[in-house]
Formats: C-alpha cells, structure tokens, sequence
C-alpha cells in the first residue's frame, strides 16, 4: 500500500486510509436519529463501535487512538482499525459480477451465530412490538419530509407510509410472536455490502451501528433484510433471496414472506434518507439514489401487503380449482368451506354427506358456523401475516359483509373473486365430477345460483377455458401490475 494516505467521508465521518491502517473519524453533526456535536459523546462512540463491532471482526477493531491537541489534551478520537483490501468488499464483488453466494452463505452463518448469542431482555423486546417498529418508519417518514426541497416525489413518500403503517398495524400477533420466540435482539444494525469484506479465511463484518443501541434492538430478520435489501440494490436479487434462505436455515427462523418483504422495505427506506442527507451535504448522485431506494421499498411493500381472497360462486364454476391453484401460485393459505364444514361434523373431507338444498349439514345454521369458523381461521392467520385464500359459494351478502370486517380489522386488502360459466359448462363439470370433497349436484348448483343476490365490488372471472387462463385473470386482479412480482419468495437456495 503507498504512502499517500486515502480519504472516503459519509454523512457521520471521515475514513483516513494510511498504510496498514484505517482511521475513523466521528464528524461532530446533528441529526434525527443521532447527535456527535460533543467530543465525550464521539468518543464514547468510537469506544462502542471497537467493542460492539470485534463481535464479527475481531482482528480488524483494534482500539481507539487520542488526537492530543497543542495543549497536550485530548481534542479527538478516533478508531483504529486493520485497513481490509477495497478489491474484497462484497459490494464490489456483486459489482464486477464475481460469484458470490458462498460468501453469503457464511455470512449468513455469522449473523444467525451472532443473533443466537445476542442480548436479549424486555428492553431489548420493546423496539421489536408495533408502537416500536410504527415509530421507526414514522420518524424516517417525517426526517424525509422536513428536509428542504423535494428530493424524493412527495406521492411516493406517502404511498411509502400508507402501506407501511397500515402493515404494522394489522401484525401485532406477529410481532408479539416473535417477540415471545426470542426473535428481537441486540444486533448488528447496519449491514451493509460495503462494510463486508471476504476474505480468504472468511468474511469480515465492520461498521456495526454504534450511536443509538435501540436502533441495533431489532428482530433478527429485520438485521438480515438490510443486507439482502444492499445485495438487491447492487443488482443481485436472486444473490439476496439465497442469503435470506440461509439466514433462515441457520437461524431455524420461518417467517412469513410478508415479514421479509417489509422489512426490507424498511432498510431501503433507511437508506433512501440516508442518500437525501448525503445530498444535502453536496453529494448530488445521492438524489437519484434515494429515488431508487424508495422504489425499492414501494416494490416491497405491495409485495408484502397481507390479502384476504375470497373465491367464489355456485358448485361447477370452477372456484375450488382457480383457488387452489391462485393459492399455489402465490404461496397463501387455501382454506375450504366443505372441508371446514366436514371437521365441524365431525367427519372426514373425501366422506361425502349428499343432501337435499339446505338439509343436512349444509343447513342454514350449520351454514353460519361454518363461515363463522372459515373467517375466525382466516382472522388468525392474517393478523401473523399470512395471505390468505377462501374458497366458498360466498351466496351470502352477510358471510360477505363479515369478510370485509375481517379484512378491515386486520388491515388486509379484500380482494373478491367471482367464478361463472356457461350452465352447460357447470352442467357437464358436475355430471363427471368423481372425488373431491363437495357434495353439490346440479339441481344444488342451480339452486344457489338462483338465490344468490348481486355481488358488488367483485371481479367476474370466466372460467369456461383452461385453467391458466383464468388465473392468469385472477392473478391480474390480485396484484395488479405495480405489483406484479409479490409472490412468495423461495425458501430455500439453489
């Protein structure tokens, strides 16, 4: 390495490169989220960041240095720090279109060893409930806002919010689950590809978040989608969804897709305001750069959105087909009402209980516990995040009423779904109809039909031609196109 020393700055210091070393410097600036205009508070800094960061990097931190001023006091600190090679950042690997899944699997290894042996405690699970996570995204929202001009298009920011708040606030089962699960701990906080250096005998992880510890007391997967948000921003989406496989992998952590999806939301939010203050201070690509970011998190939040799906219509018109394969195709739960109806009597799905209209268990009253039960199910599940299909005749402009209740209590998107067909269609569908758990004939079919009132706010599907077809319909009704790539990612790696 030559004589000449390097100079890199970001938006809370400046990095000496000098030989063997690195030298950090805290600028003393005030924002939001931090305040270093002191020196105790930069060198209380700089003694955090050795600490916290030799977790993952211990023969890279190695200790804080005194600046003496002409007094022979004090009057700087900085940390000191083994200088890594720039040509090993992961961010430049992604760049220059290396391989690097390897990589990202052992630093997935080393996040989930280093979540399994954080601190934990009910201070620590208090940044990961509702209040918590709302307060983190409406702080980011309101620093964006107050910053002079329009770096970031205003609709876009509120967009950002609606979807965000309105997740947070429909998931507090989910929280309070990962909470009990031990899930929220004292972690890393900034991972970024930038700050990972790979290295012949393994990664190094710098730059662990030091100037507000409640900002690193977050859930585990929270820590880990800021990296596979960086990894994605660099142009390696399929890179950031393996890493997040094995985050899960090591970690043992099933989450729910949505979860992941918002939280990395939430980090390319945090760096799209991170890039507005860099432009501020005269780094004006930082301006495209935080226009980016927030698309990032736009695209993940409609992904993440929770929807109920009700799939409907009389026997014949094919709504168990199009919601079985909608719900394989999107990764949701499919629930059934004839196999619900079936487990509240007390007998098996494929045991078939023909009956004559309303007789039987398909009885109004039985009827009612049955749709009772369907949406207390579906209740449950989205409020832990997960999407859900329901596959019923949904005849009943009451059973509908109550699914737009649910929908609305959790937060969902209802999204309605009317299958038809030419009678001849259902007709010959159900004179050849053999297995399957419905017990509906064609004088069933028709009776429904007749009694069924209008359904407003539903989208007819046509399902007279291939089964793809239609749902190729539906899914366009589901997600629309801004959010056309929301399905459930994979969850295990190549």
């Amino acid at each position: 390495m030559g004589a000449w020393a390097e100079v890199t700055e970001t938006h809370t210091g400046v990095v000496v490169l000098l030989g063997e070393r690195a030298y950090k410097l805290k600028k003393p600036v005030r924002f939001g989220f931090l305040d270093f205009t002191g020196r105790e508070a930069r060198r209380a800094a700089c003694l955090e960041e050795v600490e916290l960061n030799r977790r993952l990097a211990p023969d890279v931190y190695e200790g804080v240095a005194d600046v003496i001023g002409p007094d022979g006091r004090p009057c700087e600190h900085l940390v000191v720090m083994r200088r890594m090679p720039p040509e090993r950042r992961l961010a430049a690997l992604i760049r220059s279109g290396a391989a690097v899944e390897e990589h990202l699997r052992s630093v997935a290894r080393m996040v989930a060893g280093l979540h399994a042996r954080a601190r934990r405690g009910p201070r620590i699970d208090r940044e990961g409930d509702g209040p918590a996570l709302r307060g983190r995204w409406a702080a980011s929202f309101a620093q964006v806002r107050e910053l002079p001009g329009e770096i970031v298009e205003a609709a876009r920011v509120a967009e950002a919010e609606r979807l965000a708040l309105r997740f947070v606030d429909g998931r507090e089962p989910l929280l309070r689950a990962r909470i009990g699960q031990g899930r929220v701990v004292d972690g890393h906080g900034d991972l970024l590809a930038e700050d990972i250096f790979c290295l012949d005998d393994g990664p190094r992880i710098l730059d662990c978040l030091e100037f507000d510890e409640r900002l690193r007391f977050v859930d585990g997967l929270d820590d880990a989608a800021f990296l596979a948000m960086d990894v994605e921003r660099l142009g390696a989406p399929e890179a950031a969804r393996a890493f997040l496989a094995w985050y899960a992998e090591f970690s043992g952590d099933c989450a729910p897709p949505s979860l992941v999806h918002h939280y990395i939301a939430y980090r390319a939010f945090v760096r799209a305001k991170v890039a507005c203050l860099r432009h501020l201070q005269g780094d004006r690509p930082a301006a495209g750069e935080a226009r980016d970011l927030t698309g990032l998190t736009l695209r993940h939040l409609r992904a993440g959105a929770v929807a109920l799906v009700l799939v409907g219509g009389p026997p014949g018109t094919g709504k168990s087909t199009l919601a079985a394969a909608l719900a394989d195709r999107l990764g949701y739960t499919l629930l059934s009402s004839d196999r619900v109806r079936k487990e509240l009597a007390g007998i098996t799905p494929e045991r078939h209980a023909p009956a004559a209209f309303g007789e039987g268990i398909y009885r109004p009253e039985w009827t009612e516990r049955t749709y009772a039960e369907l949406l207390d199910r579906a209740g449950l599940l989205l409020g832990r995040g997960e999407p859900v299909v329901l596959d019923a005749s949904w005849t009943g402009a009451s059973f509908r009423a109550e699914a737009g209740r649910v929908a609305q209590s959790t937060f969902s998107d209802l999204v309605a779904l009317r299958c038809a067909a030419p009678p001849e269609v259902v007709a010959e569908r159900l004179a050849r109809r053999t297995g399957g758990i419905s017990d509906a004939d064609r004088a069933i079919s028709e009776a429904l039909a007749a009694r069924t009132p209008p359904w407003p706010g539903s989208v007819e599907i046509g399902t007279a031609g291939s089964v793809e077809e239609a749902l190729a319909r539906a899914l366009e009704v589901v997600h629309p196109a801004p959010a056309a790539a929301r399905l459930r990612p994979r969850l295990e790696p190549d």
